[in-house]
């Protein structure tokens, strides 16, 4: 097959007409579906190896681990290498350990120590693949185009946390090793496409490495109050307005309803998000971003709030609904911005100090809410978290005022 164009920034008004976007989109449709399915499958064989919901949270900590401890230089590989090589060496890893998984399964020789390892191989190559796919995506469309692509990229996630685990979930009636050879397959699909991309990023530049240059992406990030507000929002938002850990206690204590009324209400906050994501594809924001992203934050703390009071299934369905549309607005405007105030050698770095504040805000939000929920209950707990959220927008328009008045998303008109 004949190598695909690098993007130019004159090329096509249309995410159709590049590429290079096309491939990227869909090894993240693949590679997204297999670690859902994978999530699904993981959790089924542990706990039936096992019944222990200690070993459950070993799965996530064998991901978390690696991510926090080796964000920061991941982010420095994904400057000094080529960028596509790097994820499409980390989807290679990650079907292999699939492979073996499946292997296992199969032939029946697996137990809880050799399914957590696998699960912290993935967790190391998923460490360096994260920031790295951040950091590739501006590299495929114009800057002018890189909202719209962000969103397109974001309805590629949403699209498979609504359907990737209910695929595996099925697929699991069959066994898990069937489970794991469709994800192992997923992930080597995304990784051939991952082979044909091609960016024209120019050369790299491989200056010596230091604890300088490895903490490049911190300093940074510290001197640019549009990328810190921007980042720090999103941290103590997600950290204070996220109620999903508590979910299963509305549905059974508030709500009375069974499992399927816990499906459908984890369901919510993603079918708002892919929603909203298709609609900013289509239609990107351009002017008042700063305002508008504020405002969003905003309406999430204030779906926290009505979600925290209602007694109604369909009421709670649409706050989720709803702050997922708003969470993805936030989310499409913070990562359009920081990548266009980031010049591309400096891009892995930081997308990795972004990559350490989103795993920070979802793992430490669900602590926190446990936590509090310990402490006042369940509802006040949440409500505490959605004043909270509001709260934390007052301060950072105060202090940020650079990000309350950036007018656009780009620094520069829009040619």
């Amino acid at each position: 097959m004949p190598d695909l164009a690098p993007v130019t920034p004159t090329t096509g008004h249309s995410l159709r007409q590049h590429p290079a976007f096309l491939l990227f989109w869909c090894a993240r449709v693949g590679s997204g579906f297999a670690f859902q399915m994978l999530s699904v499958a993981l959790g089924w064989q542990i706990y039936a190896l096992t019944r222990s919901t200690f070993a459950l949270g070993l799965i996530g900590l064998a991901q978390f681990v690696p991510s926090f401890l080796l964000a920061l230089p991941a982010g420095h590989v994904a400057d000094r290498y080529e960028r596509r090589r790097i994820v499409l060496t980390c989807q290679v890893i990650e079907g292999l350990a699939i492979g073996l998984l499946a292997a296992g399964s199969f032939l029946r020789w697996y137990d809880q120590t050799a399914i957590l390892s696998m699960v912290f191989v993935i967790g190391v190559a998923r460490a360096f693949e994260f920031p790295t796919l951040q950091a590739l995506l501006p590299g495929l469309v114009p800057p002018a185009m890189l909202p719209r692509a962000m969103a397109a990229s974001a309805t590629a996630g949403q699209t498979a946390m609504i359907a990737g685990p209910a695929l595996g979930g099925f697929l699991y009636v069959a066994g898990a090793g069937v489970v794991y050879a469709v994800a192992g397959v997923l992930y080597f699909g995304a990784a051939l496409l991952m082979w044909r991309l091609r960016t024209g990023r120019p050369q790299v530049n491989r200056a010596p490495r230091t604890l300088r240059t490895v903490f490049a992406g911190i300093t940074f990030i510290r001197h640019r109050p549009v990328v810190l507000g921007a980042i720090s929002l999103d941290l103590f938002a997600v950290l204070l307005g996220g109620a999903t850990a508590l979910l299963p206690v509305f549905a059974r204590d508030i709500l009375h309803t069974g499992p399927w009324g816990l499906g459908l209400l984890r369901a919510a906050p993603a079918v708002g998000a892919l929603t909203m994501g298709v609609w900013l594809a289509h239609r990107p924001l351009k002017r008042r971003v700063g305002r508008i992203m504020f405002a969003s934050v905003a309406g999430f703390g204030l779906s926290t709030i009505v979600f925290a009071l209602s007694t109604s299934f369909p009421l709670s369905l649409a706050a989720l609904s709803a702050l997922g549309a708003l969470d993805m607005i936030s989310m499409v405007i913070r990562g359009a911005l920081v990548q266009l105030e980031t010049p591309d050698a400096m891009r892995g770095r930081v997308s990795a100090v972004n990559a350490i504040f989103i795993n920070t805000s979802n793992q430490l939000g669900e602590f926190e809410s446990g936590l509090t929920a310990t402490w006042f209950g369940t509802v006040p707990a949440t409500l505490i978290g959605g004043i909270g959220t509001l709260v934390v927008v007052a301060l950072w328009m105060w202090r940020f005022p650079a990000l309350r008045e950036r007018e656009r998303l780009e620094s520069f008109p829009p040619a």
